[in-house]
Parts: structure tokens; C-alpha cells; sequence
């Protein structure tokens, strides 16, 4: 593998001087993470597409881009990849709404029929839609063996428009899908949260799809705020601190947080970035920034011991904007504990997302996470 990476500040313009360093390694992937601001307009894709017309070129906008051992608000981070042998396919797909979310994973997984893919890079956009949906559509259609990674846009924290791009066109509707049918590159996972419940387990006595309105009975929302006091007032910003950990009918944990996008006062409901199940019970969870950073070295070291060799590869994070958040300005330690366990060389790049894609530690099948450090490495097998 060839890799290279460059960072633009927001003064600058991206044109062929820029891509130099992107360029000469003639990448088969070019993968953009940056600002909405930097979304906004079509000269990104355009000069994208004028200077690498032959390398399959994606990204999205996020709340904060990783780059090497930084995390930036600003900045721009471009990074290309060529591989000794790619078969790679880049397909995208409109969702009009939150309901189509199901529909459009199943109408992109169409167009990556016959392709023999075994892994899938997935980033969507972040508000307006129902994540856990979409990646129901998708695994309806391509079944348990395909590997689903990625995550959903974001936009700073404002869940208000978010972006995609997909070759020459940046959507605030679009899914984008990069298909790794090539069996001489692997790709290892893992993913992990570090908060911890507090307060009651309550049951979900009402719920559709990924909106909650009724805990043991009583409005969603009316119990939401009472917990958490004077933070209340900034719903639904605060809702990223006190995330909710979802459980099984046993009140057994299932691996998966959901976070609070927005909330329904005049239905006492609460806006989930993904689906509960209608018979489970959920909780209410926090973390420090001591808890956090054991998250990540927990989701590096499931991705190491995926990896057989320790050649370098191209690790892309998605982590949480709630996890931006309560870290503030030591939010460099979660992605310097995770650059500490991989492979020495490797290349580090990702975005703080309203939604994570991974498979969960143990298993090759996929959910949506929220307030997780998700890691996707892909390496070439020897």
C-alpha cells in the first residue's frame, strides 16, 4: 500500500498545487473528511475530479476531523491510497426522508449485486434519517457475510444539514457505499464506548422505530429531563452527554447506545438516531474523559488482533460528536490511544459522526452505535 495524506486549512483552495502530494502516488481511493463549510459549494468535488480523474473519490462532512494524532474543527483532511491490486466499486443512493431510510439501503445494495464484496465503507448523510433502517435495508438485501463500516455525517453538533460527497457530486441526501471486493485487502474492525449507566433501567412501553415516547408508562421526554436537571434547559445538545444504553427484555445489555438527535415536545418523545426495540428497557449513561480513552484502546485492540501482520495500513475512525464533547480539548487522547496499539506506519484519518457503522466486537454482522470509537483497517494480506 501507498498512502498520502495532506490537511487544508480553510483559507485555502484545493486545486492541482494542493493534490500534489495526493497525486503522485496515483491513488485508486481518495478519501475527503472536512467542515460543511468546505461542502457548501462544488469547487472541492470539482478540483477533486480535475486532478485525480481516475481514483474513486468520497468523504463527508463531520464535527471535527482526524488527522495522524489530531483532531481538527477547521481543516480539511485529504487522504489517497493505492493498493497492489484494488477491485473497488463507489455507488450512492438518494434517501428523500427518515422513512426511506430502509428502502434506500435495500436500493443501494441492488446496485452492488454480483460484485463479490466482502466489505462495505458506508457514509450517509446524518440528519433526516433513521441509521439502524438503512442498515437493515442493506443487510436484507446482502446478507450476514458482508462486513458494514462507516458512519453518518455531521455537522458540528447542529443536526441540521450534513453532507456527502460521491465522485463529482456533494449531496445533503445522498448514502455513498465504497464496495472492497478484492480479497488481497482485509479489512479488521472494532469498536467499543466506555460510558457507564446510572439511574434506573426503565422499560420501553412505547416506541416507533427510532422515536420513544413512553418509559414505564409515562412521557419519554417528561423522565429524560427530570434526570438530567439543569441540562435540560440545552435539549437537544445536551441529549449527546447522557446518552441511553439499550437492553434486552431480561434487562441484559445489547451492546448498543443510542443518542438523543431531537425531541417532540408537544408528543413528550425523544428523536433517536436509530431504532429500539419495542420490548427492551433502556438506561441512562455518562463518562469521563479517563473512561472514554479506555474505549478506544479497547475498540484498537479488538482491530489489532484482527491484523495478522504488522504491516501499516489506513485506519479510518469514526468516533461521536458526544464523545467531542465531554472530552473537549483532550479529545487527542482517544485518538493518540488508538494510533499507540496499531501498526507503526500506519495512516490515520476520520471524522466525529452522528452515528456510527460497525459490527459489534464479536460478530461480522452490523448495527448502527452511537458515542462509540469505531475503527475500519484496511491492510494488504501478504
Amino acid at each position: 500500500m501507498h498512502m498520502a495524506q495532506i490537511t487544508v486549512s480553510p483559507d485555502q483552495t484545493v486545486d492541482d498545487h494542493t493534490l500534489a502530494p495526493i497525486r503522485a502516488i496515483d491513488p485508486h481511493l481518495v478519501v475527503v473528511f472536512g467542515p460543511t463549510a468546505r461542502f457548501h459549494s462544488p469547487q472541492l468535488a470539482n478540483a477533486l475530479a480535475l486532478a485525480l480523474p481516475d481514483s474513486l473519490r468520497m468523504g463527508c462532512s463531520s464535527s471535527g476531523q482526524i488527522d495522524g494524532l489530531s483532531v481538527l474543527d477547521h481543516e480539511t483532511v485529504i487522504t489517497g491510497v493505492r493498493f497492489r491490486e484494488a477491485a473497488l466499486a463507489l455507488r450512492s443512493e438518494r434517501v428523500a426522508d427518515s422513512a426511506d431510510s430502509a428502502p434506500a439501503g435495500r436500493r443501494l445494495a441492488r446496485q452492488l449485486a454480483g460484485t463479490g464484496l466482502h466489505t462495505l465503507f458506508i457514509l450517509a448523510c446524518g440528519v433526516d434519517i433513521n441509521g439502524s433502517a438503512l442498515i437493515a435495508g442493506l443487510a436484507e438485501e446482502l446478507g450476514d457475510g458482508v462486513k458494514l463500516v462507516g458512519g453518518l455525517a455531521g455537522d458540528d453538533g447542529a443536526f441540521e444539514r450534513t453532507f456527502t460527497m460521491c465522485g463529482a457530486t456533494i449531496s445533503d441526501r445522498e448514502v455513498v457505499a465504497l464496495a472492497i471486493c478484492s480479497e488481497s485487502i482485509a479489512v479488521a474492525h472494532g469498536t467499543f464506548g466506555g460510558w457507564e449507566p446510572f439511574g434506573l433501567a426503565r422499560r420501553i412501553t412505547r416506541c416507533e422505530g427510532n422515536l420513544l415516547f413512553a418509559l414505564d408508562d409515562e412521557p419519554a421526554l417528561a423522565i429524560y429531563e427530570r434526570y438530567l436537571g439543569s441540562h435540560a434547559a440545552d435539549l437537544p445538545a445536551s441529549g449527546l452527554l447522557f446518552p441511553l444504553s439499550v437492553m434486552d427484555p431480561d434487562q441484559k445489555p445489547m451492546g448498543l447506545t443510542r443518542t438523543i438527535l431531537g425531541i417532540d415536545r408537544e408528543r413528550g418523545a425523544l428523536l433517536l438516531a436509530g431504532d429500539l426495540p419495542s420490548d427492551g428497557y433502556v438506561q441512562l449513561m455518562h463518562a469521563s474523559t479517563d473512561q472514554l480513552v479506555t474505549g478506544a484502546e479497547t475498540a484498537a485492540q479488538a482491530t489489532r488482533a484482527r491484523v495478522a501482520a504488522d504491516a501499516p495500513g489506513l485506519a479510518l475512525l469514526v468516533s461521536c460528536i458526544g464523545r467531542k464533547l465531554v472530552m473537549g480539548t483532550c479529545i487527542d487522547e482517544e485518538v493518540e490511544a488508538v494510533v499507540d496499539i496499531l501498526p507503526a506506519g500506519s495512516r490515520i484519518a476520520g471524522f466525529y459522526s452522528n452515528g456510527e457503522i460497525s459490527p459489534l466486537l464479536e460478530t461480522v454482522g452490523c448495527g448502527l452505535h452511537n458515542q462509540t470509537m469505531t475503527i475500519s483497517f484496511l491492510h494488504e494480506r501478504t
